[in-house]
């Protein structure tokens, strides 16, 4: 059973930054597609960004080239570093696989909120 526990969210101003983290148990992520999602009330949940085994990388046009998605094995934790937040990056952020029809069960997301 793989369990997931985001954190780093938070309240940011237009701008900042942040450091999400995805620790992962149950299950060696670096063998793993991995991804980072993001929700707003009322909207699907979108893939920001993903990060497969072999390291290849993908981002959503929204935050490509201000989101950059990475993993320490060791940890086994997976990382999304978000700079140049915009309000409309506000959203519950979730990690997960990617390119899978079965989704590991869904962590509580972090709160990730930018405001002035």
């Amino acid at each position: 059973q793989v369990q997931l526990v985001e954190s780093g969210g938070g309240l940011v101003q237009p701008g900042g930054s942040l450091r999400l983290s995805c620790l992962a148990s149950g299950s060696n992520i670096s063998v793993i597609h991995m991804g980072w999602y993001r929700q707003v009330p009322g909207k699907q949940r979108d893939l920001v960004a993903s990060l497969t085994n072999g390291d290849s990388t993908y981002y959503a046009p929204s935050v490509k080239g201000r989101f950059t998605i990475s993993r320490d094995n060791a940890k086994n934790t997976m990382y999304l570093q978000m700079n140049t937040l915009k309000p409309e990056d506000t959203a519950v952020y979730y990690c997960n696989r990617v390119f899978s029809s079965t989704p590991f069960s869904w962590g509580q997301g972090t709160q990730v909120t930018v405001s002035s």
